[in-house]
């Protein structure tokens, strides 16, 4: 997290609905050997008070789950370079604008009982997202090939613990310096990551 508190004026309500949007981030615990990372979706609960996700069993962090762990997911936001020049002001250096949210909290593996149940919130998060796509659902597999692949994954829930945001959208500038460099990340950035993050600027 950056460390300026100009960037960290988000309510942890904020952050967590953030999060739950995006639904996809980076989980971290400290292995034996040194950290341990994945790349995974995730569910947090209508409360805020857990998140559900699920790991491959031959991930290292399933290995290493043996007893419950300390975990984060570092969840990612729109990002982009920031020219110097966009403020139109002198003396000014390169940044990078950027939004991250860390949710910390303890990781357990579940009981594999409860694969399908998760596999099936999950899906139909996503898919609701695709409407009016007629949505995919676990009923649509032969039971013996879902039985087999769910056999390859297992169950985890974090009981979250704590909630921090970073939202890096140049809040330490003037408006009107912040605002100009927002028209040109939107002017030459690429896509839709940074017509947002110049969004998030101009509202910032």
């Amino acid at each position: 997290m950056h460390p300026n508190p100009v960037f960290h004026t988000e309510t942890a309500q904020r952050n967590l609905e953030f999060a739950r949007e995006r639904a996809f981030g980076m989980l971290a615990v400290n292995g034996a050997d040194g950290p341990l990372m994945a790349h995974v979706p995730f569910l947090v609960d209508a409360d805020g008070t857990q998140l559900d996700l699920h790991l491959v069993r031959s991930n290292p962090i399933a290995r290493a789950l043996k007893a419950p762990l300390q975990a984060k997911i570092a969840v990612s936001g729109p990002d982009g370079y920031i020219s110097p020049d966009w403020y139109e002001v002198t003396d000014q250096v390169p940044t990078w604008n950027y939004i991250a949210v860390h949710i910390t909290g303890t990781l357990e593996m579940l009981p594999h009982a409860q694969m399908r149940e998760m596999l099936d919130r999950q899906s139909a998060h996503f898919e609701d997202q695709l409407l009016p796509k007629p949505p995919w659902k676990t009923d649509k597999m032969t039971p013996e090939v879902l039985e087999k692949m769910m056999r390859q994954i297992v169950p985890c829930r974090m009981r979250i613990e704590a909630v921090d945001g970073t939202w890096k959208l140049n809040q330490n500038k003037p408006d009107d310096v912040r605002l100009r460099a927002a028209d040109y990340v939107d002017a030459y950035g690429m896509g839709m990551e940074t017509r947002l993050l110049a969004a998030l600027m101009r509202g910032a």
